[in-house]
């Protein structure tokens, strides 16, 4: 099925890579854009968050949306993700080892305007806040910290001690795929308590990652910490 939204963001993504939108230049408002391809804004919000996540566009509020002054062509494989960007979670990561998870916190309260912003929702609809050690042969894999809304599906202690991607597949959600941000951080005191880090100031590998489904909802927010110990990046590069 393709979507409108991914018809819009297709051709803007052309356009921004053909030159009509110049690195650091602003480019139409939502209306604008909507009335251009005789559809809705909501379509066309969902399309510049997909542009968004790939780092081709950003949004200055009270301003409008440009064209990112660090963006060039060479840096965007026309928009597919490369096989170390696609979206797995641990358990199908690691498929055939044991992946065992420790529920530290399912509670539910207002999404920050940050949160909200992100994950398209209105300011009054709540999210889960998850917390998960994850084990592989019950050695300490990952913390993980995840901000989802309670509208997409319903969790359970059940559901988050196993996979929770597998649950929304079951649940009949095609996922698209995530923006990450990998970065080396200095272990916290939460690293210490959840066995990722034994001293406060060791590295740690820590992924943020804003993940969406086929029809441009974001579903998911997530932050997961590493030990440096079994940490590494495996990146298959094509030119």
């Amino acid at each position: 099925m393709a979507y409108k939204y991914k018809e819009v963001a297709n051709e803007l993504r052309r356009q921004i890579q053909n030159g009509k939108y110049r690195p650091g230049e602003l480019i139409p408002d939502q209306n604008k854009i909507a009335e251009d391809f005789c559809t809705t804004r909501i379509t066309v919000h969902k399309a510049l968050q997909l542009l968004m996540i790939e780092g081709m566009i950003y949004s200055k509020r009270g301003a409008g949306t440009f064209v990112r002054k660090d963006y060039s062509i060479d840096n965007s494989i026309n928009g597919k993700i490369s096989p170390s960007e696609q979206l797995l979670g641990t358990t199908e990561t690691n498929a055939g080892k044991s992946v065992t998870s420790k529920l530290l916190e399912l509670s539910a309260r207002i999404p920050s305007y940050e949160e909200a912003e992100n994950l398209l929702i209105q300011p009054t609809v709540p999210v889960y806040v998850i917390r998960r050690i994850r084990y592989l042969n019950d050695k300490v894999f990952a913390y993980e910290r995840t901000i989802m809304p309670t509208s997409i599906t319903t969790l359970t202690e059940d559901v988050l001690k196993s996979s929770v991607y597998s649950h929304l597949k079951k649940e009949g959600f095609n996922i698209e795929g995530s923006h990450r941000i990998v970065s080396a951080k200095k272990a916290s005191q939460t690293d210490i308590d959840t066995g990722i880090a034994e001293k406060i100031g060791e590295p740690v590998l820590v992924i943020n990652q804003l993940s969406y489904l086929d029809d441009g909802q974001p579903f998911e927010i997530s932050e997961s910490r590493f030990p440096y110990q079994n940490s590494k990046l495996t990146a298959d590069i094509t030119l």
